[in-house]
Formats: C-alpha cells, structure tokens, sequence
C-alpha cells in the first residue's frame, strides 16, 4: 500500500502484489463461468456439463487469498522490525485511484450472478478495496505525523479480516467440490417432504448433491402402494423437489414386495 525505500515489499508493492493476484482471480473466474455455460460433451464423459468447474475455480481463488494474506502478514512484520521511509502522499494518491478502479470491478460484479464463484471474485476484489482504504488512511497518517509503523499495523488489520472471510470461502467451495448437501438445506425436511406425497409410503437412499453453482440434483428410492399411479406420483414428487430448488431428479419406484433398504423417511 506505501511507498517504502528500505525494504524490498513495503506496503504500497504487497498492494500492487495482491492486485495481480486479483486479475488473476478475475481470469480464473471468468474461464470457469464460460466452461461452465458450455452443455454437455458426451464424448468426455461430462453429462452434467462442466457447472462444477465453478466450485474449482472458487476453491483455487479462496487458497490464494489466504496465501495472500500469509505474505502480507509477513512482510507486514517485517516492516515493524525494519521501518523504512514512506511518502505519504505519493501513496494516497496512488490508493485512491486503485480504490476507484477496484469499487468498479466490484460494482460491475454485483450486477452478475450470485454464485459460489463470483463470490470469490468478489473477495479478491473487496480486500483489495480495504487494502487502499488502509493504504489511503496510513499514508495520511504518515504525512501528518511521520509515524511510520500505522502502514504495517494497517495491512495486519485488513489481513485478518480477508482472512475470516477467505476461510469461509475455502469451507463452502471444498463442500461444494465435494459433492456436499448445500450448507442451506435440510435434507431431513426434502426426504419429509417427499414422504409426504399421495400415494408414496417411503423414501429411502435419499442423495442430494450440487451438479453447478445454481443446479442441485437429487436421486431417491421411492415405496409406492400401487405401481400403476407411479406417473402421477412422479409428477408430484417432482414438483416438492422443484419447489426445495432441485430441477434435476431421479427417482427409482419400488413396491412393498420388493427388496427394501432400511427407512430413513417415513410417511406420517
């Protein structure tokens, strides 16, 4: 964030540093959000198409931002050991025009999806915006008074506040790539609500998983008492899971004389 002339990353150059990995960032999202737009490729194997490249992308931004924070946290030390001198008002001026440029980026990503993956677009820009509001702050600090150590204790503050952030980021985007149930959704409530369907006993092997930033898919082994209204039950069924936000479903019916595995919804 400042210009420094004794150490090899004063604040002003951890900065720039971070708005590199930010058009990085931005790079890496934007490669995922067109992969994931393209359908699926049969030939590679990719039925659902490639949505979940967006949960890659956002795991890959949220590592190194936290990455980002070490380094700044680091040389932020560095700093209080070694103080060097900083033009105060150089900085300022520089910081304020980095902080136009990144409040556009944020504002033009706002207008966008709401995904796992912009979200982590979103980060990288957003502490990069803090980064030159402290910068801004510390360099007029330092042209009024000279007291130098305001730059490092800055960037230790904003470092920790992307990074509660960051760690956020990094659990939601390792269970999404994981195939986890989404962290807003009680399956418990979905397989209920299922079991609750006329004509429909039992809903067993119950699987809810992400297949894209905004796509949940969902596969269950379903008890129905007569076999014969099965289209009528699956119309049903299909519209509970349309309404818990799942559009892609797969259910296998089965009657009370088939093989059953042990109940986990049960029709009250």
């Amino acid at each position: 964030m400042l210009v420094g002339t004794r150490d090899p990353w004063p604040c002003w150059q951890t900065d720039a540093g971070h708005m590199v990995t930010d058009g990085v960032s931005l790079g890496i999202s934007a490669l995922a959000a067109c992969l994931a737009a393209r359908p699926p490729q049969p030939p590679a194997y990719l039925w659902f198409g490639s949505g979940r490249v967006e949960f890659l992308a956002a795991l890959i931004n949220a590592v190194s931002m936290v990455a980002v924070v070490f380094v700044i946290g680091s040389e932020a030390w560095q700093r209080l050991q070694h103080p060097g001198s900083i033009n105060g008002a150089t900085v300022s001026i520089v910081a304020v025009l980095g902080l136009l440029i990144n409040l556009v980026v944020a504002w033009l990503l706002s207008r966008g999806e709401r995904n796992l993956n912009v979200r982590a677009a979103m980060l990288h820009v957003m502490g990069d915006a803090l980064g030159s509001v402290a910068a801004i702050a510390a360099g007029v600090v330092i042209w009024l008074t000279g007291w130098t150590p305001i730059d490092p204790l800055l960037s230790i503050l904003i470092g920790g506040l992307i990074l509660a952030s960051s760690v956020g980021l990094l659990r939601a985007a390792s269970h999404a790539t994981l195939a986890g149930v989404p962290f807003t959704m009680n399956i418990e409530l979905v397989g209920q609500a299922l079991a609750e369907v006329p004509g429909v006993s039992e809903v067993h092997d119950l699987h809810v998983w992400p297949i894209a930033s905004e796509r949940l898919a969902l596969s269950a082994h379903v008890l129905v008492a007569n076999l014969a209204s099965w289209p009528q039950t699956l119309h049903l069924l299909r519209a509970v899971a349309s309404d818990q936000g799942i559009d892609h479903v797969t259910f296998q019916p089965e009657s009370p004389a088939g093989e059953l595995q042990p109940i986990q919804f049960v029709r009250r």
